[in-house]
């Protein structure tokens, strides 16, 4: 008899994620948000103005992905394209104060699922959780030459 074999933890990973953002993304649409702008709309708010380049890098994807991700964006009216005060032909992406207005909700809803998500675990098992994830997406970054 064999024994049985352990889950492998990525595939857990890649399951939770797309459930949780399954999940929130209907929320987050009543707010006029999807959960793929998230990695743009909290890197603005942090940053204020970013390039294009600077967002694909954050949100790790490409170019042509990003351009079509600001297009609608800025369609919807959650960001918008400023000069540059270093480089007068160059554009940087910024939020809207719509958007501003909205992400407080946005965030919220997100802690508030994040908080059911960890339903059941500890604090120092959160911790314990987060510093694994940390290093399996440091020893994924090195795989990726990153």
């Amino acid at each position: 008899m064999t024994e049985p074999q352990a889950p492998n933890p990525l595939k857990l990973i890649g399951q939770a994620n797309r459930g949780f953002a399954r999940i929130v993304d209907g929320r987050l649409r009543e707010l006029g948000f999807a959960v793929g702008q998230l990695p743009v709309l909290v890197s603005l708010k942090i940053r204020k103005a970013l390039s294009q380049a600077e967002l694909a890098r954050i949100a790790q994807v490409e170019q042509p992905s990003m351009a079509q991700l600001l297009t609608r964006m800025e369609r919807d009216g959650l960001v918008e394209r400023v000069d540059d005060p270093a480089d007068k032909r160059s554009r940087l992406i910024s939020l809207t104060p719509l958007a501003a207005k909205r992400l407080p909700k946005a965030k919220a809803l997100m802690d508030a699922h994040t908080q059911e998500a960890l339903a059941g675990f500890s604090q120092a098992e959160v911790e314990q959780l987060a510093a694994m994830l940390l290093r399996v997406n440091e020893n994924i970054e090195r795989m990726g030459g990153g």
